[in-house]
């Protein structure tokens, strides 16, 4: 398993539900097509899955 997700919001929130756009200001996405970096924890993983639809994420590894 990957220590990092790369999460991209590809869709806009508009006219979406409020919870899933409270979702997406937690994992700290606000505008489109901008990228966060989160640790991969099941917590994290479960607010990816409930936005799915508006969002990509990518494993990414540390190679420091």
């Amino acid at each position: 398993m990957a220590d990092k997700l790369k999460i991209t919001l590809v869709k806009s929130p508009i006219g979406r539900p409020e919870k899933h756009r409270k979702v997406l200001k937690g994992l700290g996405l606000g505008k489109l097509n901008r990228s966060v970096v989160r640790l991969n924890t099941p917590e994290i993983r479960g607010m990816v899955d409930s936005v799915s639809y508006m969002v990509t994420a990518e494993e990414v590894t540390d190679e420091a």
